[in-house]
């Protein structure tokens, strides 16, 4: 496999830049929707309260999976100003393009990720 090119090293950096600026404002909109559910209980039955909790338990989950997307997208950003992106933090090889033009953000080779992934 081959290192990155300036012009794939700086496509990667617009896609991490626009994710970035993507999941900062999906952080902003889910402050409203993961706050605490309140409902007036004279005018809402039982299952619209429960749904009501359910929205904002699956709004919760998203909320901390963006946030845990962020901080990759921000490591990913962080390692682009030094020599060590575009290869796998475990065994040193180039991560090949295609798979960081999918997930700019990674930082295993797929051969790496995927034992990572059967642990």
């Amino acid at each position: 496999m081959e290192q990155l090119t300036p012009k794939q090293t700086q496509e990667l950096r617009s896609l991490l830049q626009s994710n970035k600026t993507k999941l900062e404002q999906q952080l902003l909109d889910a402050e409203s929707a993961t706050g605490v559910v309140t409902l007036d209980q004279s005018a809402v039955g039982r299952v619209s309260r429960v749904d009501a909790m359910q929205q904002q338990s699956m709004a919760v989950s998203t909320r901390a999976k963006a946030e845990a997307t962020l901080r990759k997208v921000l490591i990913a950003l962080k390692r682009m100003d030094g020599e060590n992106f575009g290869y796998c933090s475990q065994c040193d090889e180039p991560i090949q393009f295609n798979r960081l033009k999918v997930q700019p953000q990674a930082s295993h080779c797929l051969k790496c990720q995927d034992q990572l992934d059967h642990i």
